[in-house]
């Protein structure tokens, strides 16, 4: 193992952490960089701290281990990811058949020392296996600037593609958001609304609808949004929502 491998420990409780730190003085050559108690605490500490293998339990409060780590992949420099977690075995599975690294409580300093040894960054096929594992994202991720600025989904007015990025819209500012509209749409259909195959829309921030025509006579319909003057346009394929929302 290198020399100086920094450890950051991440679990809502105590003893938890307690015991991994004892552990992890039991293997030479590893440094506790910092401890977290929950997935918003990690990925500050890890900004700060830069370690180089997160030991992060899976149930936590706030944000869970297995959202934190796909925030923490868009670090400037991404940790390695070990779970801890006392799940069972069949959810295991999802774990062994994506080569994705875990230990399993309590956990044994053997096992700590060979997690430790083959540690490495999650690949983004990873991470997307373990979703079904996850519940929904709690925020999104922005990276801006070499930071990782998290953005709670509730504040979320608007998502717009645009070219590789999506335009990230909340009462105050936009951000750029490097995701999926399908993968958004499909993970919160109670929330977001699809008004046009670029762009989705949070459902109680719709004020109303209201149709307009250009110079040229053509007439589309616009979606009014609560706390923005700008307008969404509804493409001719989703105009069958206005119809849901009028009765």
């Amino acid at each position: 193992m290198s020399a100086s491998l920094k450890v950051l420990i991440a679990d809502d409780e105590t003893p938890a952490r307690n015991r991994l730190k004892a552990l992890l003085a039991e293997i030479p050559n590893v440094v506790v960089t910092g401890e977290a108690g929950n997935g918003r605490e990690v990925l500050s500490c890890a900004a700060e701290l830069l370690p180089d293998v997160l030991l992060l339990d899976i149930r936590m409060p706030v944000m869970d281990g297995i959202e934190a780590a796909e925030h923490a992949q868009k670090l400037f420099h991404p940790p390695a990811v070990i779970f801890t977690t006392a799940y069972d075995t069949h959810a295991l599975q999802a774990f062994e058949l994506n080569a994705v690294d875990y230990l399993l409580k309590p956990i044994r300093l053997e096992r700590l020392r060979a997690a430790l040894a083959k540690a490495q960054v999650l690949r983004p096929a990873q991470i997307e296996a373990l979703h079904s594992l996850a519940p929904q994202r709690t925020h999104f991720s922005i990276h801006e600037r070499g930071r990782i600025l998290l953005v709670p989904v509730p504040d979320v007015i608007y998502l717009r593609a645009e070219l590789k990025y999506l335009t990230l819209r909340t009462a105050t500012r936009e951000y750029l958001l490097e995701d999926s509209l399908n993968r958004i749409e499909q993970e919160f259909p109670e929330r977001f609304l699809r008004i046009h195959r670029s762009c989705l829309v949070l459902r109680d921030a719709v004020q109303g609808f209201e149709r307009r025509q250009e110079e040229d006579g053509e007439t589309h319909w616009v979606v009014l949004l609560k706390g923005l003057t700008e307008t969404m346009p509804v493409s001719r394929r989703q105009q069958h929502i206005l119809k849901d929302f009028t009765g």
